[in-house]
């Protein structure tokens, strides 16, 4: 997966408070596969279209929020079911960070993941920065993953947690293959010897 270590995009203001895992991808697109040229627009979707496909006035849809990689949410980002699908949607769409003052735990996890960094802020500051977002269509925001830093469209600036961990793999860009692959060489050590202690298996 892609490498998180500093990252500037125009900021999406999503305020809708416990946005969760159906809004951002219903269930009847869970089927689709990622490489489904249509799978983008299931982001979001049924806030995006109407019955009949056509485009609503959801902020998604507004220029320049549309061209955005970074979204400003409300609490509990993310809730609901685990499906993985919320995050490859979100990174169908090139969404590489989603700040929220909380979300789902498996949402959060998948977005690890995934390559997405999940910004915990607290409430206060995530209505203000979406605010400032409001304000100013097309206003940026700055991430700093080695100093674990958010950059405000008013250049406030500001702290957020993380686990070491879920900072190292974003930082490396090493999903759950990446990782088992870190240790290929000790696998292949241990199957040797494996082999050569029990032949009669072989």
């Amino acid at each position: 997966m892609k490498k998180f270590t500093t990252f500037a995009s125009v900021g999406i203001p999503i305020d809708i408070a416990n946005c969760d895992t159906d809004q951002i991808i219903p269930a009847r697109f869970l089927r689709r596969a990622k490489d489904d040229p249509d799978y983008p627009g299931f982001l979001l979707h049924d806030l995006r279209f109407d019955a009949d496909g056509n485009e609503t006035d959801f902020i998604y849809n507004q220029t320049p929020y549309r061209d955005g990689q970074i979204l400003v949410a409300d609490l509990n980002w993310g809730c609901g079911s685990s499906r993985e699908n919320a995050v490859t949607v979100l990174v169908a769409n090139g969404i590489r960070s989603v700040i929220a003052p909380s979300f789902g735990d498996i949402h959060y996890n998948n977005c690890i993941k995934n390559g997405v960094l999940p910004v915990r802020l607290p409430s206060a500051t995530c209505d203000h920065i979406r605010h400032e977002l409001h304000a100013a269509p097309g206003a940026e925001i700055m991430i700093d993953l080695t100093s674990q830093s958010v950059t405000g469209p008013n250049q406030s600036v500001y702290s957020f947690d993380i686990e070491a961990f879920d900072k190292l793999r974003l930082l490396d860009g090493l999903d759950d293959i990446s990782l088992t692959l870190q240790h290929a060489g000790a696998i292949d050590e241990f199957e040797r010897d494996y082999r050569d202690q029990y032949q009669w298996i072989f």
